[in-house]
């Protein structure tokens, strides 16, 4: 199911930039108030308790979401979706260097030769893309290395906080939505053609609400 969904919403997601050319930062912001609302509804329902954090403990993690998400979402709609999918990959070799580098980690042989033809093979499908463009390139490379430091600050995050995944994103989807709202003013139309409360169809609101 999860699987399922995981494509649908891609698909989803390059209709929008393609057909209506729904504005990037603003599709991140919708993601973000849908998410934080599930996250309301689930602790109403008793799926999980909220725990007490500070705003300066979840400020990292919250601008490094709205990086990796906007990053994503925007290789996306520069890429073709196969690459799209296929630099995603590229994110479990980044971590491991990450936390190699930064965290003293050590990993068995096996599973860093393991990360040879994952690379090549993103690499390869990359260089002769039909369809290769230097910025969704661009976007790609941030894409992985914002999603793959994000990942390695949630897991020491979740440690230090004695917190899981939902407890952590309840707080720092509000936080990242925060700082889209800030920001979208500065670099998309907010209302008319184009704009997030601009004259959309109600298909197109539909498909929207979907991803």
């Amino acid at each position: 199911v999860n699987l399922a969904a995981s494509i649908c919403i891609v698909f989803l997601n390059k209709w929008l930039y393609v057909r209506l050319g729904f504005p990037n930062l603003s599709l991140t912001l919708v993601h973000f108030a849908i998410t934080w609302l599930g996250l309301y509804l689930c602790q109403a329902l008793g799926a999980f308790s909220p725990k007490s954090l500070q705003p300066a403990q979840v400020m990292p993690l919250a601008l490094s979401f709205c990086g990796f998400v906007v990053f994503t979402n925007l290789s996306l709609q520069s890429n073709t979706i196969g690459t799209y999918q296929l630099a995603k990959a590229m994110t479990t070799p980044v971590i491991v260097v990450i936390q190699s580098v930064a965290y003293g980690k050590t990993f068995p042989l096996r599973i860093k030769l393991t990360l040879v033809p994952i690379t090549l093979g993103v690499f390869l499908n990359s260089y002769y893309d039909v369809k290769f463009s230097v910025l969704g390139m661009a976007f790609a490379t941030l894409g992985v290395l914002v999603t793959s430091l994000y990942q390695v600050w949630v897991g020491a995050k979740q440690h230090e906080l004695q917190v899981n995944s939902m407890q952590l994103l309840y707080y720092q989807a509000p936080m990242s939505s925060a700082m889209l709202l800030f920001i979208i003013p500065f670099f998309e139309p907010v209302f008319g053609e184009g704009g997030i409360f601009g004259p959309w169809t109600l298909s197109a609101v539909v498909r929207l609400l979907l991803t």
